[in-house]
């Protein structure tokens, strides 16, 4: 399953990837230690009355609760130092704020992705049209008005100058002449 969106480079199979295998691990044990929990540990009284089904139900959810936990604890502690954020902050923030409050502070205020500029090395914002140390151009963008355009474009979709005339670097041009 990978969805991909034209204006990014989001990929749903690139970030499940992202899960370290101590998280899948936790998550397992985490899973089959509530359902240890449910039936042998604290066994309620009022619903092992209850039909069959209806505990399987609950004891499922809660436990698949559990483990998308910590799976997301593991997504987080691989993500946070790709946006140059502190990992055991997130980390500890997640675990400290329960009920999904953490992960939900995480996803709202994390930072965007960082990448290296092709000239100096430097980490820089992936929206970035210059980099802010060498003034190196990492992305088209149109000489007029400076807005982001993409390689196959031939007049700004901002202000409708004609691109040919900016002199893009060839590897920003995209094989145009």
């Amino acid at each position: 399953m990978s969805y991909r969106d034209s204006s990014s480079s989001f990929s749903v199979s690139e970030e499940l990837r992202l899960i370290p295998r101590w998280s899948i691990a936790l998550a397992v044990v985490a899973f089959v230690g509530m359902q240890y929990l449910f039936y042998y540990v604290f066994p309620h009284p009022h619903l092992h009355r209850a039909p069959v089904p209806l505990r399987i139900y609950f004891s499922t959810s809660w436990a698949a609760l559990v483990a998308v936990y910590m799976l997301m604890i593991g997504y987080i502690s691989e993500d946070a130092p790709r946006r140059n954020m502190g990992k055991w902050l997130w980390i500890l923030l997640c675990i400290v704020l329960q009920g999904g409050i953490g992960p939900i502070l995480y996803f709202l205020l994390r930072q965007p992705l960082l990448s290296a500029c092709p000239s100096c090395g430097s980490r820089i914002e992936s929206d970035f049209h210059f980099c802010p140390q060498c003034a190196y151009r990492v992305a088209a963008n149109c000489g007029s008005c400076h807005n982001g355009v993409r390689s196959t474009d031939v007049y700004c979709t901002y202000c409708g100058h004609d691109l040919a005339s900016d002199n893009l670097p060839a590897r920003l041009r995209g094989g145009q002449n």
